[in-house]
C-alpha cells in the first residue's frame, strides 16, 4: 500500500514535468483554487468582496468561468491549467480507493482495510512504534505562563477578548440553520454575518481557543462559556438528526458537489470538527468527541456518494476549494478512534496535485494559495505519524525546506497578498498585503511536529522567530479584540492602513481572527518537550517565563527571563527548580542554545558552578537528581546583525532587515528606506547603537489644554500644531520630542528642567533638532552638526510660560538681535482659528525703556503645557546612524499605528 502510494504520487510528477513544456502562467495551477485575471477570486479577501458584491456582471463572469473550468472535460480542454494533475484513471486507484467497496450498500469494506493494514504491519512493524521515538508534548494544563511577560500579557488580553463574546449570539445563525428558536441577535459583520458563505468557522476557532486558554488558565468563566456553546451546538445538530451540524444548510454542500462555485463550506466545516476535537482532548468534553464523531459519518457519507454517483476525479475537482485541515484532523480522530473509516476519509482529504510536487523536494510552489496548502502538508505529517509512511515524512520536512530557503520574510512569515510568488524574489513583493497571519499559525504546528521528529534545535530557533515576531505583532498592544489579517513588509507601512487594516471585536470575523485567538491562547504549547525512557528529558525549546509542573520528572521548573535591554548585551535565562517531598528522579534538562548567539562572552552555571556550552544550534544538557533550589542560569549574548532578503538577484543584495537575537527591529518611517553608511564593510554594532534607558525620562509632548493643539514634527521638515495625537497611531510619534541638555547629563525632562539650554530632537528623526530659520519664518527640522550656524538656531532656553499658567513653559531662542529683542517658539493661538496655517514660527516681544510688552495673544502661542512624552522608547531601542538620515528603531511586534519600514537598503 505505501508503495503504491507512493507510485502514485510518482505518476502525478511525471504528468506534472510534462505539463510544465506547455505551462505558460504560473498564476494558471488548478491545484491552487485560483482563477485567471480578471476573475481576482484568488484570496479570502476577494472571495469575501465577490459573495456579498451585487454586481451581476462579474458573478456571471465569475460563474461562466467555473462551467468552462469544470464541465469541459473532453479531449480539447484547456492545457493551459493543470487539470491533468487530478487523479482521473479510476482503475489507477482502485486499489487505494475502490468504487466497488464504497458503493456498497454500507459504504464500507472494514474487512478488507484491516487485512490491508494487517499485511502493513506484518511486513513493516517498526512503521507502528514510530510515536515512542517522538518527543511527546507537555500538557498544557501543565504550563503557565507568568502574566507579567510579554507572552502573559498577549494571553491576558485574548482571553478578555473571548470573554466579550456572547454564546447566543455565536450560536444564532446554527440554531437558524437547525430551526430552533434564535434568542438575541447575531453578529451582523462580517464573516460570521447570517448571510456570510463563512459563517460559522469564527465559531470553530472559538472552540479551539477557548479549550485551550481553559486548559493554560482554568479560568471558570472561560469554562462556562465554552460549555454552554457545546451545548447550544449538541441541541442544534440533535435537531437535524443526520450528524450535520453547520451555520449554512447542507444545500451549500449540493451545490459544492455539483461544481458551482461556492465559498469553502469544507474549510468552515473543518473548523467546528478542530473545536470539537480541542474540547474533548484539552476539555475532557465527551459531548464534543461524540459530536464530532456523528459529522465524520454525515460527511463521510457525502463523500462516499459523490465518488459512487460520479468519479474520485469528481471528488478532488470538488476540492480545489479551500477545505483546511480536513486531513489533519481525520488522522488525528483516528488516533483516538481506531476507527477505519476515519482512516480512509482522511486518505481522501489528501491533495496528491500539490503533495506529489513536495515529494520532489522541488521549489514549485509558486502560484499555489498557501493556507489552502499549509494545513494539506501538517495533514501529510500526520499520515506520517500514522501510518509510517515515509514519503510523507519527506514531504513534510521538504515542504519547510523549500519555504524557509526562499519564501520566508525576516518576521519568520511567508506569502505575498495570500499567494507563493517565484522562489528568491521577495525583493519586488515588498507591500500591504505581505504575511498572512493564518499562514504564520499553519507554518508554526508544521515546524512544531518537525522538531517532534527531529528533536532539531533548527526548528525550535524558527518557531521562536516566528512567534514572536509573526504571532505577537499581530495584536494591537493590549487591546481586547483588535488583530490583523495582514503584516505589511512595505517600506513605510503601517499595520492599520493594509486592506484590511486592524480589525474590531464584533464586526470582522475574518479567518486570521480565528487563528489569532487560537495563537494567543496557547502561547505555553511549544515552550517544553519530553521524552520518555529510563532517564526522561525534558526539552526547553523556547525561552519564555513560565512555571512547569513536570509529573514525568517529578520536579515542577520556573523559568525567568529577565527584561532584555538594548543597552545591555545579555539574554538571561534563570531555572528554579522545586520537587516533591518524595524527591525526584534523575532526568536531564536540554536547553536550547539559539542560532543568534555567540560562545564569546556567554556562561552558564547550575549552583554557580560553571557548565561547559555547546556552540549555537545544539543543547546544553544536564543530567541528575534534582532538588529543590537547584538553579541554572544562562547567560547568552545577544547582538545586532542584518540579514538579506530573500532574492538572489543582484540588485537586491544590498536589501536588509535588522535583528537584534530573536527580535525584528523595524525603524519608524513614513517610506524612507535608504541607508547610507560612509565606510565600506563597517559592523553592525558601529552604525546600530542602542537607545539609552534614561533617554525616555527626556520625553516630551508640548501641547495647550484649552484647544488641544501639540506641537509636531509634520513629515520631518516642518513644525506645526496639529489637533490632540491618538495614542498608538504615528501623530503621537510626531508629537514627541527629546529634550536634549547640551550642557550637563541630567535623566530627568520634569526637575531641572527652567533655566536650561536644550534642543528638541524629533522622535521620528534622531540626531536631529527644531532650529528657527529666523523670525516669523517656520521652525524647521535640520541636522545641527551640519553647520555652526544650525547649531546656535537650534538651541532654545526653557522659562516659566509666558502665560503665568502653572505647568507650563515657553521656549526662548538664542538669536541675536541688535535690539537684544526676546524671541520665543510661537504657534497659533489667540484669535488664529485651527484651519489657518499651523506653521510654528519665531516671533519676538518689542522692548520700550526696557519693559517688555506681552499680550495676552503672543502669551497664550508661546506657552505650552510640559507633559510626558506622548511616545516612548521600548526597552529595544536603537539608533541606526547613516550619512542620508537615522532611524529610530523599535521591535516590530510593539507597533500599533506607527509607520515603519523591515527592509532596507544598505549602501555604503
Amino acid at each position: 500500500m505505501r508503495l503504491l502510494a507512493a507510485s502514485v504520487l510518482l505518476l502525478h510528477l511525471i504528468l506534472l514535468l510534462w505539463s510544465s513544456s506547455i505551462w505558460n502562467h504560473a498564476y494558471a495551477k488548478e491545484c491552487t483554487s485560483s482563477l485567471p485575471p480578471g476573475l481576482p477570486l484568488n484570496s479570502k479577501t476577494a472571495k469575501y468582496e465577490f459573495s456579498i458584491s451585487n454586481n451581476e456582471t462579474w458573478r456571471q463572469e465569475v460563474f461562466q468561468h467555473y462551467d468552462q473550468q469544470y464541465h469541459r472535460r473532453g479531449p480539447h480542454r484547456d492545457l493551459g491549467h493543470d487539470d491533468h494533475l487530478t487523479p482521473s484513471d479510476d482503475s489507477t486507484w482502485a486499489s487505494l480507493f475502490p468504487r466497488k467497496v464504497l458503493k456498497k450498500e454500507d459504504g464500507y469494506n472494514q474487512d478488507q482495510l484491516r487485512w490491508n493494514m494487517m499485511y502493513r504491519k506484518l511486513k513493516h512493524p517498526e512503521l507502528y512504534k514510530l510515536e515512542q521515538s517522538f518527543l511527546r508534548e507537555v500538557p498544557l494544563h501543565d504550563v503557565r505562563l507568568d502574566k507579567d511577560s510579554m507572552f502573559g500579557t498577549a494571553q491576558e488580553t485574548n482571553t478578555k477578548y473571548l470573554l466579550m463574546l456572547d454564546v447566543d449570539r455565536l450560536s444564532w445563525s446554527f440554531r437558524k440553520t437547525a430551526g430552533l428558536p434564535t434568542p438575541g441577535k447575531p453578529y451582523t459583520g462580517g464573516w460570521e454575518a447570517p448571510d456570510s458563505d463563512l459563517r460559522g468557522h469564527f465559531v470553530g476557532h472559538y472552540l479551539s481557543a477557548t479549550a485551550f486558554t481553559w486548559a493554560s488558565t482554568h479560568s471558570q468563566a472561560i469554562k462556562r462559556k465554552m460549555t454552554a456553546l457545546v451545548s447550544a451546538l449538541k441541541e442544534c445538530q440533535e435537531q437535524i438528526g443526520t450528524g450535520y451540524l453547520s451555520a449554512f444548510p447542507t444545500d451549500v454542500f449540493d451545490k459544492y458537489e455539483n461544481l458551482t462555485w461556492t465559498w469553502a463550506p469544507y474549510y468552515t466545516v473543518h473548523k467546528i470538527m478542530a473545536g470539537l476535537l480541542d474540547q474533548h482532548k484539552m476539555a475532557s468534553n465527551h459531548d464534543a468527541l461524540n459530536m464530532l464523531k456523528w459529522m465524520v459519518d454525515y460527511f463521510y457519507n457525502r463523500v462516499r456518494n459523490v465518488i459512487a454517483k460520479y468519479t474520485i476525479e469528481r471528488h478532488y475537482l470538488a476540492m480545489n476549494e479551500e477545505t483546511g485541515g480536513m486531513n489533519d484532523l481525520l488522522y488525528q480522530l483516528y488516533r483516538i478512534t481506531g476507527n477505519e473509516k476515519h482512516l480512509w476519509l482522511a486518505h481522501l482529504f489528501d491533495k496528491p496535485c500539490f503533495l506529489g510536487i513536495l515529494a520532489m523536494q522541488a521549489d514549485n510552489i509558486a502560484g499555489f494559495h498557501a493556507n489552502t496548502h499549509i494545513p494539506i502538508v501538517i495533514g501529510a505529517q500526520m499520515r506520517y505519524e500514522v501510518t509510517g509512511d515515509e514519503l510523507y515524512k519527506t514531504i513534510g520536512t521538504s515542504f519547510l525546506d523549500i519555504v524557509n530557503a526562499s519564501h520566508t520574510w525576516a518576521t519568520g512569515g511567508t506569502t505575498v497578498d495570500e499567494h507563493w510568488q517565484y522562489p528568491m524574489r521577495l525583493g519586488t513583493q515588498l507591500q500591504h498585503e505581505d504575511e498572512e497571519t493564518c499562514t504564520t499559525y499553519n507554518m508554526l504546528k508544521v515546524s512544531r511536529n518537525l522538531f517532534r521528529w527531529t528533536k532539531s534545535p533548527t526548528y525550535g530557533d524558527y518557531y521562536e522567530r516566528a512567534l514572536t515576531n509573526g504571532i505577537l505583532s499581530v495584536q494591537r498592544g493590549q487591546e481586547p479584540g483588535v488583530m490583523i489579517y495582514m503584516l505589511p513588509q512595505q517600506a513605510g507601512a503601517s499595520k492599520a492602513v493594509s486592506k484590511s487594516g486592524w480589525g474590531n471585536r464584533f464586526e470582522k470575523f475574518w479567518c486570521c481572527y480565528g487563528t489569532g485567538v487560537e495563537s494567543f491562547s496557547k502561547l505555553g504549547d511549544s515552550i517544553y518537550f519530553e521524552e520518555r525512557g529510563k532517564v526522561p528529558g525534558l526539552y526547553v525549546i523556547q525561552y519564555i517565563s513560565s512555571k512547569l509542573n513536570w509529573k514525568l520528572g517529578k520536579i515542577k521548573l520556573h523559568q525567568k527571563l529577565d527584561q532584555v535591554f538594548a543597552s545591555n548585551s545579555t539574554f538571561r535565562v534563570t531555572i528554579t527548580i522545586t520537587t516533591a517531598d518524595q524527591g525526584s528522579k534523575t532526568s536531564t534538562l536540554n536547553l536550547r542554545i539559539p542560532i543568534w548567539t555567540h560562545l564569546s562572552g556567554a556562561h552558564a552555571s547550575l549552583n554557580g558552578e560553571k557548565l561547559e556550552l555547546p556552540s549555537p544550534g545544539n543543547y546544553l544538557s544536564v543530567t541528575r537528581q534534582w532538588d529543590s533550589e537547584d538553579k541554572i542560569i544562562l547567560d547568552l549574548p545577544i547582538t545586532v546583525r542584518t540579514e538579506a532578503i530573500q532574492d538572489d538577484r543582484p540588485e537586491y543584495a544590498s536589501v536588509q532587515a535588522i535583528l537584534y537575537g530573536p527580535y525584528l527591529l523595524a525603524g519608524l518611517s513614513t517610506g524612507d528606506y535608504e541607508m547610507r553608511l560612509g565606510f565600506p564593510k563597517l559592523p553592525v554594532s558601529k552604525w546600530v547603537t542602542p537607545v539609552p534607558a534614561y533617554y525616555n525620562s527626556q520625553l516630551v509632548s508640548l501641547g495647550r489644554d484649552d484647544d488641544g493643539l501639540f506641537l509636531s514634527s509634520t513629515n520631518g521638515s516642518m513644525i506645526t500644531m496639529e489637533p490632540t495625537p491618538i495614542s498608538g497611531n504615528h501623530s503621537s510619534v510626531r508629537a514627541t520630542f527629546r529634550l536634549v541638555n547640551i550642557k550637563s547629563s541630567w535623566s530627568s525632562a520634569a526637575d531641572h528642567v527652567i533655566g536650561k539650554w536644550v534642543m528638541l530632537e524629533p522622535f521620528e528623526y534622531p540626531g536631529k533638532a527644531i532650529a528657527h530659520q529666523g523670525v516669523h519664518k517656520p521652525l524647521q527640522v535640520v541636522d545641527p552638526s551640519s553647520s555652526r550656524n544650525q547649531m546656535h538656531n537650534s538651541l532654545f532656553r526653557v522659562v516659566q510660560g509666558l502665560d503665568g499658567r502653572k505647568g507650563t513653559i515657553s521656549l526662548e531662542s538664542k538669536i541675536i538681535s541688535k535690539k537684544k529683542n526676546k524671541c520665543f517658539v510661537h504657534g497659533i493661538g489667540g484669535g488664529d482659528s485651527v484651519d489657518t496655517d499651523r506653521a510654528v514660527t519665531l516671533k519676538c516681544l518689542s522692548t520700550l525703556t526696557g519693559s517688555v510688552m506681552i499680550s495676552a495673544a503672543f502669551a497664550k502661542a508661546t506657552s505650552f503645557a510640559l507633559n510626558k512624552g506622548l511616545a516612548t522608547y521600548h526597552p529595544l531601542s536603537f539608533v541606526a546612524k547613516a550619512d542620508n538620515r537615522n532611524y529610530l528603531l523599535l521591535p516590530l511586534l510593539s507597533y500599533r499605528d506607527e509607520f515603519y519600514t523591515v527592509y532596507f537598503n544598505v549602501t555604503n
